[in-house]
């Protein structure tokens, strides 16, 4: 999905009033790569957001670079990390020419993949960019069985630059999930309101599992992770 400018504005202000802690969850990633490979020296982020995690990347590893569809938060990122090679593109097709000894996709971004040929054709091109040896990891959406049909959520923020509201309600159609998000923005110059609707593909365990086989890479699947939907994470071969 590529967030609208208007999202990509506001996701920073968003995240850190509900206590994300982005350099920890890095660093997660950091220590689980360098476990696997430790004499790892780059590192590749796709679907990159708004660079929170490449800035903790930039001070775990040499060689930093991003991959992002979005935009307007491929502009933040490049923003906040000039000295950082971010790059706007589509996960499913895109060749840097150049390859990395980890690469990383969080935030759940591979369920965003409308069909398991397109999740096929993201890993395929996430393990294109891996050195030999090198260590993929990767955060799924949710699996069928995990997913909570109706569930809603809401959060207010409110610092020096206004106030933001936020609520969400997610339903399961078929194997997908919808989830719509209203956000109303209040600053300065006035009050708008705007809505996004996120739509993920509930893949199974196995079709991740399988993407990656294709791909050259034994994934194995951790529970918990950053955000408890659990991590793939695999070495290429």
């Amino acid at each position: 999905m590529a967030y609208s400018t208007e999202h990509a504005e506001i996701y920073d202000r968003i995240h850190a009033s509900r206590g994300r802690d982005w350099a920890a969850e890095a660093d997660t990633l950091a220590d689980i790569a360098l476990e696997l490979r430790p004499r790892s020296a780059s590192l590749l982020d796709i679907a990159c957001g708004t660079g929170e995690h490449l800035r903790r990347f930039a001070e775990r590893f040499p060689t930093v670079a991003g991959v992002e569809l979005s935009q307007g938060m491929c502009r933040i990122a490049q923003g906040k990390l000039p000295a950082v090679p971010v790059h706007q593109g589509d996960m499913r097709a895109f060749e840097l020419g150049q390859r990395f000894d980890v690469v990383t996709c969080m935030c759940f971004s591979l369920g965003y993949m409308t069909s398991v040929d397109e999740l096929n054709q993201a890993v395929a091109s996430m393990v294109r960019h891996l050195n030999p040896g090198g260590v993929v990891i990767a955060e799924p959406w949710w699996f069928p069985e995990r997913f909570l049909d109706g569930f809603v959520s809401g959060a207010v923020t409110q610092d020096e630059h206004g106030v933001i509201s936020r609520v969400s309600h997610s339903v399961r159609e078929g194997r997908r999930s919808r989830m719509t998000v209203r956000y109303t923005v209040a600053n300065p110059a006035g009050i708008k309101d705007f809505t996004e609707t996120e739509v993920h593909s509930l893949f199974t365990r196995d079709e991740y599992e399988t993407a990656f086989l294709l791909a050259g890479v034994k994934a194995v699947f951790r529970e918990g992770g950053p955000n408890g939907r659990g991590l793939f994470v695999g070495t290429h071969t």
